[in-house]
């Protein structure tokens, strides 16, 4: 679907590690002790091979928490419980999902993500759905970043020909060196208030300010 007509601005933002603060390191610290593995092999056990499989819909999710759970030699009852807290350590960043709800009339904003079926679900749940204009889940699209095909479906949904007008978020050096590439501008998320700056300096010096 196209959100709008051509033109822009647009911000594309990524989700986990900047929409969504990235809660994995701490969930594997703590179930690498209590599972007697480092932190490291618990990750490796979630994500090791995913790329090809469940992040781009290859592969139901279902399928793929039983391959997590035969690596990790968890009963379901563990698995279970370890999908529950992975869950629940979910948090949203208040003050992005409110400057890009500010954008409104001034910017389209699409959420561009590499992520598991259950991140829309997630989305709708915590209202992030309603601060956007669209999303692109590699889940749901078949390719992830930084697959150009992610940021030309990003820019389409954006209503935008023209990559320069828009500005694309991430916390991952080389999904924003894919963007620039592609001629958009890019910036490299580490903090929520250098990024609204960012964004509002684009938004502004591209036409979009009032």
């Amino acid at each position: 679907m196209t959100i709008g007509g051509p033109g822009g601005p647009a911000i594309l933002l990524d989700i986990g590690g900047v929409l969504s603060p990235d809660h994995l390191p701490a969930a594997a610290a703590e179930w690498g002790d209590r599972l007697g593995i480092p932190q490291h092999a618990f990750l490796a056990a979630l994500f090791a091979g995913n790329d090809d499989q469940a992040l781009i819909g290859r592969t139901s999710q279902e399928a793929w928490w039983r391959t997590v759970r035969q690596r990790l030699g968890a009963d379901r009852a563990l698995m279970a419980e370890i999908r529950r807290d992975l869950a629940a350590r979910q948090r949203w960043d208040g003050d992005l999902a409110a400057g890009l709800r500010a954008l409104r009339g001034r910017a389209r904003t699409v959420l561009v993500s590499n992520a598991w079926p259950e991140m829309r679900p997630a989305l709708a749940a915590a209202g992030a759905l309603d601060a956007v204009d669209g999303t692109v889940l590699s889940c749901e699209v078949g390719h992830a970043k930084p697959d150009p095909r992610s940021y030309a479906l990003a820019l389409r949904r954006a209503g935008l020909a023209d990559p320069a007008r828009a500005l694309f978020v991430d916390d991952t050096v080389g999904h924003v060196r894919a963007a620039r590439a592609l001629g958009m501008a890019g910036h490299l998320h580490t903090d929520t208030g250098g990024t609204l700056a960012r964004i509002e300096e684009f938004v502004r010096r591209a036409g979009g300010g009032g």
